[in-house]
């Protein structure tokens, strides 16, 4: 079955390509830009593109647009597409920030500010984009920003609540890039990596009416017990509130949701069943702890294994969304590798299934790989290979485990990101 879950997992990646994402999202009419509903004239027109996708997304834009862009950037992560040539690259560090997406912050800052009326903003927004543009709002310091980043990844807060405090803590997030743009007008196209797909939280929402508040920020701190730097502390007591929905400055704003987790689930589905096996979508929005997500897998699994219900063999399980994972060992891994560790031991030793659980940018957590590929063996030879799958999973080790069971599922970067895909197959 693994190589079924690979094609199948090949297929949810497609069905996510940013450059189609773009390209069946806006058209062109003489000089005219369309897009979401709206009709855009403009006699200039800057593309900024960040996130992990932002590359594919900046030469759909350049295939759209060709010779009318005045200026591009794009901001990635390292080791992913640059983009196309001409346009201005800056790798940045994910998931943690650093210099780079400082000056990479200050860059779209800049770009943002120098529009004027008439000009065209084109934003293309893909996950990641918060860790790489590095925006401490004054007078907070990169070194304050990244600690509270690892902190929050750390807490098993989820991603609109660490979101939240990201917002209230940037220049750029939570509405602030339109508010720099204006009063030129602002496309924003967003592949989404959140769970619902709202524009103000994908990338912490840079060019979205920010629906939380600094109240929520500082219940966030308090819920998961993170104290503050001093600098942040100082800034959350006297920062003025982010744009709210109503607010003029997005009067010039048009958000298109081009792409998202859906569509990965949707085409994984397609094809299991076109290999056969009767797909059962559990969610397209999971969220969670990713060893309790896993622990429904195995319910669900053993179900269909021992009485048919809810689906009788061969059948396929599937979910997409935003697992968590609570950090209490020192170990190295990330939700999706817990989620299959989890899986193989809760169903150690029963036949007839097999999973993967994935991050579709290609890599979960700070590891290199995408997730994990288990069955019924995958943790006797883990054990056979000197390892307790067990004692690994409570130290956050899911990586070494899974690797010493031939299990790491590994596909280098994707030019994608659209969340986690988890597939179970069930043969019978």
């Amino acid at each position: 079955m693994e190589n079924e879950l690979r094609e199948i997992l090949d297929a949810g990646l497609a069905a996510a390509d940013p450059g189609d994402a773009v390209l069946r999202s806006v058209s062109l009419e003489d000089d005219a830009v369309l897009a979401g509903g709206e009709r855009f004239e403009a006699s200039r027109v800057f593309v900024v593109a960040a996130g992990k996708a932002a590359g594919a997304m900046a030469r759909a834009a350049e295939e759209l647009f060709g010779g009318r862009i005045e200026a591009g950037l794009v901001v990635t992560k390292d080791g992913h597409d640059a983009g196309p040539e001409g346009f201005e690259v800056v790798f940045a560090s994910h998931p943690e920030p650093d210099e780079r997406g400082v000056e990479a912050a200050r860059k779209v800052q800049e770009l943002a500010e120098s529009l004027e009326e008439g000009d065209l903003l084109v934003a293309l927004i893909s996950g990641g984009a918060s860790a790489l543009l590095a925006d401490p709002a004054p007078p907070i310091e990169i070194g304050d920003l990244k600690k509270l980043t690892q902190d929050l990844l750390k807490s098993g807060a989820d991603i609109a609540e660490i979101n939240t405090v990201r917002k209230h803590v940037s220049v750029l997030k939570g509405g602030g890039l339109a508010r720099l743009a204006a009063p030129a007008k602002t496309l924003a196209l967003l592949l989404s990596d959140v769970v619902g797909d709202a524009p103000s939280s994908i990338a912490s929402g840079p060019t979205a009416p920010d629906t939380t508040t600094l109240d929520e920020t500082r219940s966030v701190l308090r819920r998961y017990g993170i104290e503050p730097p001093r600098s942040m502390a100082k800034h959350l007591e006297q920062a003025e509130e982010t744009p709210k929905p109503g607010d003029s400055i997005f009067e010039g704003v048009t958000n298109v949701v081009c792409g998202g987790g859906r569509h990965a689930v949707e085409a994984a589905a397609g094809k299991a069943r076109d290999l056969g096996y009767e797909p059962l979508v559990l969610s397209t929005t999971v969220t969670g702890d990713a060893r309790a997500i896993a622990s429904v897998y195995a319910a669900v699994a053993r179900e269909a294994l021992e009485s048919g219900n809810p689906a009788p063999p061969p059948c396929a399980i599937l979910s997409g969304g935003e697992a968590t994972v609570v950090v209490r060992g020192g170990g190295t891994g990330g939700p999706n590798q817990e989620f299959a560790l989890t899986l193989a031991i809760e169903l150690d030793g029963v036949d007839g299934w097999a999973a993967f659980a994935a991050d579709t940018d290609g890599n979960d957590g700070p590891t290199d790989a995408a997730g994990g590929i288990v069955s019924g063996g995958t943790a006797a030879k883990i054990r056979d290979a000197g390892v307790d799958p067990v004692r690994a999973l409570e130290e956050n080790d899911a990586r070494a485990a899974l690797e010493a069971g031939g299990a790491l599922l590994v596909t280098g970067p994707t030019g994608t990101n659209v969340n986690d895909l988890r597939v179970a197959l069930v043969s019978g």
